[in-house]
């Protein structure tokens, strides 16, 4: 009998993944703990390695396609057992759910006297392109057709037969006499339809909830970090290859202001109507990687000197971009910072990681002009941007941690001992 691949619990309260990309195919001999498929779960991105050796007999889920944990996402044909019938190639309604697509996915059926496999999306994309599934040799799972597959037939020209715009009809060399044209799809190569799956979904969905949910405003102050920079500079050499940017040095700041502001580092739970106020510092740095923005977490930052914060931003940035972060280092944050770093701007509007109430953001440090003691002289100045969930934080609350941020900030010298550098 061929082995049933289940898509397993990889993580607590995860209840399903995304089929991210299959790194085998039908046919493909596999061995014991050989990566099967990469799977999506909250910002997670992990391999499911095969439990057996054996031959690839079909893949049951498309991708970019979620499914539910213990939905059969794949058969093993293995050695020495005698193969059955294996489920259909296309994953059964009950268990998956299309997910999110460039393409806009209409509800249609194919038609019973045809047997192609293609998803709704990929369906209305023939419809629109006026392309004849049933002409088309599918490259997908089990054989299945993608929009890759039509957009091919599209430029290849006269192969393509019009396809109907109601079931059960039969195809037309030439239009009806009379029949209104539709509108010339767009050259090849004029547009280009990326699917809105992986990480580049998981941000989409989590921004869209943070901002239906959230009552979000932003409070912006110029900081000056002359001194800090100075201090930097100064312990460069103590951090031993260690990348040592700002960003240690404002997350230590933050949760020692934290503590005298504790409604910012706090979530709000929306089902019990309770705002739930956390005394344990779990900072989210936001990391650029190829795939998009993702938030590791530094657990327990405030008990954290800055050279092994900076250590640890390193580690997590590194761990992020090479897809390498565990599930447990994307979990539990409270607070979140996100820097611009040296491509600068002068604000942004931080958009807060739902249910946490605030996000910090650190913009581009640079010489310029300001007025001290009378006088013009160059400072090293930078804005911080603070956005807040007016839910649970007040204007003045905001306003009041950020300037209690920035005094830390300006004054190094008042916290920054060797206790706090490490």
């Amino acid at each position: 009998m061929a082995f049933e691949v289940r898509l397993p619990d990889i993580g607590e309260g995860v209840a399903e993944g995304e089929i991210v990309r299959w790194l085998v195919k039908p046919g493909d001999v596999v061995k014991e703990d050989q990566p099967l498929v990469e799977v999506m779960t909250d910002k997670a991105s992990v391999e499911i390695p095969s439990p057996r050796n054996g031959t690839i007999a079909g893949l049951h889920a498309e991708e970019g396609q979620v499914v539910n944990v213990g939905t059969t996402i794949i058969t093993i044909e293995v050695a020495g057992e005698a193969a059955s019938a294996s489920p259909s190639s296309t994953p059964p309604a009950a268990h998956a759910k299309p997910a999110a697509s460039a393409t806009a996915a209409v509800a249609t059926s194919a038609p019973p006297a045809t047997r192609v496999q293609a998803t709704p999306a990929v369906r209305q994309l023939a419809k629109q392109m006026g392309i004849a599934l049933e002409g088309l040799a599918g490259s997908g799972p089990g054989g299945a057709i993608s929009a890759d597959d039509v957009k091919r037939a599209a430029a290849s020209g006269g192969a393509a037969v019009a396809a109907l715009a109601s079931a059960g009809g039969t195809a037309a060399a030439t239009p009806t006499a009379g029949a209104v044209a539709s509108p010339a799809p767009p050259s090849a190569g004029a547009e280009t339809r990326v699917p809105l799956r992986g990480l580049r979904r998981k941000i989409a969905e989590h921004m869209r909830h943070s901002i239906d949910t959230a009552a979000h405003f932003t409070f912006v102050a110029e900081c000056d970090f002359t001194e800090l920079v100075a201090r930097r500079e100064a312990l460069k050499a103590k951090a031993a290859g260690t990348k040592l940017t700002f960003l240690p040095f404002v997350v230590r700041a933050m949760t020692d202001a934290l503590k005298q502001h504790e409604l910012l580092n706090a979530t709000l739970d929306d089902a019990r109507g309770e705002i739930v106020i956390k005394r344990y510092y779990h900072v989210a740095i936001a990391v650029e990687t190829a795939d998009g923005l993702t938030a590791p977490v530094i657990h327990d930052a405030d008990r954290r000197p800055v050279l092994e914060l900076a250590r640890e931003i390193d580690r997590l940035a590194s761990a992020a971009r090479s897809g390498k972060l565990k599930l447990e280092e994307l979990q539990g944050g409270t607070i979140t910072v996100t820097s611009t770093g040296a491509r600068g701007g002068v604000l942004a509007t931080p958009i807060l990681h739902h249910p946490q109430v605030s996000i910090l953001g650190v913009h581009e440090i640079k010489p310029k002009p300001a007025v001290r003691d009378g006088q013009i002289v160059i400072r090293e100045l930078g804005n911080l941007s603070l956005s807040l969930d007016h839910r649970v934080v007040d204007g003045a609350v905001g306003a009041d941690f950020l300037y209690d941020l920035i005094h830390r900030l300006e004054t190094p010298a008042e916290w920054l001992d060797e206790r706090a550098i490490g």
